[in-house]
């Protein structure tokens, strides 16, 4: 394996542990949406690039939209700086 295939499996493996560790709601989806991005570049280096794509546009690119949306619409996004 590649050093930056290394890096790569390293930070998904860290993104993944993180995101349900964090307790501020806007930084668990920046982190989700960093992950979809990561696991995007890796199917690019394991040439399988339809998966690339569907991944960066729903992984990272739709869900998150609909996360910040929904942080948005309950006020939570808001009420963490009031914390």
């Amino acid at each position: 394996m590649e050093i930056a295939e290394c890096l790569l499996l390293l930070a998904l493996i860290i993104t993944a542990a993180a995101a349900p560790l964090l307790k501020r709601l806007l930084n668990t989806v920046i982190v989700y949406m960093a992950f979809g991005l990561i696991m995007s570049v890796l199917w690019i280096l394991l040439q399988a690039p339809d998966l690339a794509i569907t991944e960066a546009a729903v992984g990272a690119g739709v869900t998150s939209v609909l996360f910040f949306l929904t942080l948005k619409k309950t006020d939570l996004l808001e009420g963490e700086d009031k914390k």
